[in-house]
């Protein structure tokens, strides 16, 4: 099990959830959907996690959306731990971000493109954060326990891993949920990401996605008895500067999680 402030995540414990937009478009939006979700979860009894990239390094195109300013982002994710009490979670991708996100979050999350980089690991596991790994596009499950074990070889067990689906083709992702079984045998928590694993790499210039599928992968990997969803969630995706094709709307996010909390009482239920 790994706690992050009051959350337990993991060895039974409810359902947690990590969501927000995909990047930190800007102060307003970010405070706005942060206090949203959070109403949300605090009426349905969810542990949650604010989630939303600082930066986007890995985008398709070379005029793709990055960053509104790095420190500036990062000033904005603190604002929304502090003023509303939730830990925050943000993606890094060098060395270099490991040291300086985790001035300002809770938990540092590494990207499915980088998730064997043997530097990037062993450089976020030295911060002493919670450490989520997401499991390559490339890679079987059973092979996360490498990404996992550069992290704990400096002494950081705070370790989750991640599924977003497996490249099936070109242009396509596919879930198998035995992943997160196979994932859960290595000994950390499972997070389900339902939202990137519905994404279409690279079918255009920029990435497009199944946003319709999202329910269902959430629905199917509560009944396998994950210990927290991911979800990418935008107050209107079409507007979003990043992954615009495979976010939630904010609208629906109450009537899903309704669903997948009572999978998952069903699931856990002792």
């Amino acid at each position: 099990m790994i706690k992050i402030r009051e959350i337990e995540i993991g060895d039974g414990a409810p359902l947690a959830l990590i969501a927000g937009p995909c990047v930190v478009e800007g102060r307003e939006m970010v405070l706005r959907t942060a206090e949203e979700i959070k109403k949300i979860t605090e009426e349905l009894g969810v542990p949650y996690i604010f989630k939303s990239s600082y930066k986007k390094a890995n985008r398709t195109s070379l005029n793709s959306f990055v960053t509104i300013g790095e420190e500036k982002a990062l000033r904005i994710l603190r604002e929304v731990s502090e003023t509303f009490d939730l830990p925050v979670i943000t993606d890094i991708h060098t060395e270099a971000e490991a040291e300086l996100a985790a001035e300002y979050v809770d938990i540092l999350q590494i990207p499915a493109f980088l998730c064997r980089q043997t530097d990037l690991l062993i450089a976020a596991g030295k911060t002493g954060k919670v450490i989520n790994i997401k499991k390559g596009q490339f890679l079987a499950p059973e092979d996360m326990k490498h990404a996992a074990e550069k992290v704990a070889s400096t002494g950081n067990e705070k370790i989750m891993l991640t599924e977003r689906g497996t490249t099936f083709g070109y242009h396509n992702l596919v879930v198998d949920m035995r992943s997160l079984e196979i994932m859960r045998s290595l000994g950390y928590p499972v997070v389900m990401d339902a939202t990137h694993a519905v994404q279409m790499p690279s079918s255009s210039n920029v990435t497009g996605g199944a946003p319709e599928f999202i329910p269902l992968l959430s629905r199917a990997a509560a009944a396998v008895g994950i210990d927290a969803l991911f979800l990418e969630v935008h107050p209107n995706p079409q507007e979003a500067l990043s992954d615009a094709g495979s976010q939630l709307p904010l609208s629906e996010l109450c009537a899903l999680l309704e669903t997948v909390i009572r999978i998952d009482e069903i699931v856990k239920e002792k």
